[in-house]
């Protein structure tokens, strides 16, 4: 029997792997190589997504002598690192282009803010959640509530809420090193807060 025979060549089960290299990749890019180019390389700037195929000896010699910034100054340079930060996409400062563009005038002229949390305007919000307050009615176990949290009937949700965290932080076992002696008297203010706030006050 022939090793050598084309037919026995055929019916291997494993080819051999630098044979299906050649066969799978274009031929290396330097001139005169009759290897594989089974490696990409970019060709520079100006043609990203293309490569350039070499073989593995001469992949190691361009990549040696590849730069990138060739042919550009250095204020090129630190010009192309800064807008590396935002992926080369135009930026702009906060405001600028704001209210100029009419269809953005149109909008914001139709935006309601009704807490405030676009103009800024907090202590315009705090005395209308005091009117709102002044104006609700109180009634007998909410009255009793806030009695418990030392406050009136006029108390805003923020005061509520503030006065609640701070009478917890006073009576907590925690904060009174272990000592279980106004347990009763948190656990008074728990459900006091836990009403008010289901009745739609905090």
């Amino acid at each position: 029997m022939k090793l050598d025979s084309k037919y026995f060549d055929r019916i291997r089960v494993k080819p051999n792997a630098e044979e299906m290299l050649r066969a799978r990749s274009p031929r290396c890019a330097e001139p005169g190589c009759t290897q594989a180019g089974a490696y990409p390389a970019p060709q520079g700037r100006g043609r990203e997504g293309k490569f350039f195929h070499f073989c593995l000896d001469h992949v190691r010699k361009y990549n040696r002598s590849y730069n990138y910034f060739n042919g550009m100054t250095d204020a090129d340079i630190a010009r192309y690192q800064a807008q590396t930060a935002t992926g080369h996409r135009p930026t702009w400062s906060m405001g600028v282009n704001g209210r100029a563009d009419s269809s953005f005038t149109a909008f914001a002229d139709g935006f309601q803010d009704p807490f405030s949390v676009f103009s800024g305007r907090f202590g315009a919000r705090r005395e209308q959640e005091q009117e709102q307050a002044r104006r609700r009615p109180v009634y007998n176990a909410q009255r009793k509530s806030l009695a418990a949290l030392n406050l009136d009937g006029t108390a805003s949700a923020a005061e509520i809420k503030s006065r609640y965290k701070a009478l917890v932080k006073r009576h907590h076992p925690d904060a009174n090193g272990g000592d279980r002696s106004s347990e009763h008297r948190l656990r008074e203010i728990i459900q006091a807060y836990t009403y008010l706030k289901s009745a739609g006050f905090c």
